[in-house]
């Protein structure tokens, strides 16, 4: 299938600046493609507020382009490329070189939109070992939302073959992000009870209506953890997913039974806050699992799980959709906590 190849790239840029005036959008000459490379013409992503706001732990390169997701269209492919020929549908994987096994420091050297050039371009050369196909039932806007929220959310619930969710456990999610609306549909299809939290009674029913048991806006009840182990029976749950960091850390500790896992995917609320002293975790006995989002092989395990049970794992889009060249909006709407799932932008 011959498709056109373009000469110029129209793409995002972190420079010097502070906040979303960092960014800076520009068209540039497309470069060669390497003889392991795929060209990929992005058509759908969604975006790295950390990376953009400048407050990521991880090293980031100087004038990256961002973006740590995305879906396209395979358009070239170098002369030693195997896995893939043009006019395949792909979707990139987080960390480019990160294939499968136990997480390696090496890794985070290869993590799109912060050390490598990410996704928030019209036109992006991956490695072949970087992108994997898109399950059939999902359209690329569905599809740029797995790379790191799905990935992460996967990861968080079975990524630990002795303490895979499976039905009748017990779920934690924080919000209506991306990780936490994937975690609770991946905890339902499985037959896990969830409970969610939120700080607005308007997503309440929204988060019902993806099969949460129990809702608790947690800006009404400080002590949130203590009321989630009361509605398991005074146990307490077996997974937490939890994305907002040290401000709700304690809490979370309140929740979880023991031997259960505190999966800590980032620190929404801040990298700061009342922090849980060592003899806070020795008390509670739990297992805590910082995640580094997943290899290839998981996103891979995801795309078959989704293209098996489409309606139950079918990613929330929320309804608001941008336009590449609405990048800023589209942050400052991200920012301000009004979405619903994964906002994205169409590149197209």
């Amino acid at each position: 299938m011959a498709l056109a190849i373009p000469k110029l790239v129209y793409q995002w840029n972190v420079t010097g600046g502070e906040g979303f005036d960092a960014l800076h959008y520009s068209e540039q000459s497309l470069p060669e493609l390497g003889d392991s490379q795929v060209l990929v013409k992005l058509l759908l992503k969604y975006r790295d507020l950390m990376i953009v706001q400048g407050k990521s732990i991880h090293a980031i390169a100087p004038n990256v382009i961002p973006g740590s997701d995305g879906a396209g269209t395979v358009v070239a492919v170098g002369k030693h490329v195997r896995r893939f020929t043009p006019g395949d549908r792909v979707v990139t994987a987080f960390f480019q070189d990160y294939i499968g096994g136990p997480f390696q420091p090496s890794a985070a050297f290869s993590a799109l939109g912060g050390a490598l050039d990410g996704t928030l371009r019209t036109y992006g050369a991956f490695n072949e070992q970087g992108l994997v196909r898109i399950p059939s039932n999902l359209s690329s806007l569905e599809a740029s939302t797995l790379t790191c929220a799905g990935v992460t959310a996967w990861s968080a619930l079975f990524g630990l073959s002795d303490y895979r969710v499976s039905a009748g456990k017990w779920v934690l999610t924080q919000g209506t992000g991306g990780v936490s609306v994937f975690a609770l549909q991946f905890a339902k299809a499985v037959g896990a009870r969830v409970i969610a939290t939120t700080s607005s009674s308007d997503k309440i029913e929204f988060l019902k209506g993806l099969g949460a048991d129990h809702v608790i806006n947690y800006k009404e009840d400080a002590e949130w953890g203590s009321t989630v182990k009361a509605l398991t029976g005074g146990v307490g749950v077996d997974h937490v997913v939890e994305v907002s960091g040290p401000v709700s850390m304690r809490q979370s500790l309140k929740a979880v039974r023991i031997s259960g896992v505190i999966n800590i995917v980032g620190y929404l609320g801040g990298p700061k806050g009342d922090q849980p002293s060592f003899s806070d975790c020795f008390e509670h006995r739990c297992i805590v699992r910082p995640i580094a989002v997943g290899s290839r092989i998981l996103l891979e395990e995801l795309c078959r799980a989704i293209e098996a049970n489409p309606e139950k794992l079918r990613p929330v889009i929320d309804s608001k959709v941008y336009h590449l060249d609405q990048l800023k909006e589209a942050c400052e709407y991200q920012w301000s906590g009004q979405h619903r799932g994964k906002v994205c932008i169409e590149i197209s």
